[in-house]
């Protein structure tokens, strides 16, 4: 079992909201991992859209993308394209 964190800026211009945030959790759900995201003091369920909106990461926040299981290799390749993506 893999425990993998990353700080990751977020890229996109309108942040980890509504479109790239489904994608996100959509993406997360095909895995068995638990995925976490951390911005402050907040952290959330990564497969969880209302706890993605919720950490309001709008572009430039620094999150801590944390995933923890077998195919958390995957996972996080997978997440940290979302992320870094600069578009919706």
């Amino acid at each position: 079992m893999a425990l993998i964190k990353k700080q990751l800026k977020v890229k996109n211009k309108q942040g980890l909201h509504a479109r790239p945030a489904a994608l996100f959790v959509q993406v997360a759900n095909k895995f068995d991992s638990r995925i976490t995201l951390k911005r402050d003091d907040e952290e959330v369920n990564g497969k969880s859209i209302m706890g993605i909106l919720m950490l309001g990461a709008e572009k430039g926040s620094e999150i801590i993308l944390e995933v923890d299981g077998d195919d958390a290799d995957r996972a996080v390749v997978e997440l940290e394209k979302i992320i870094l993506s600069e578009e919706d």
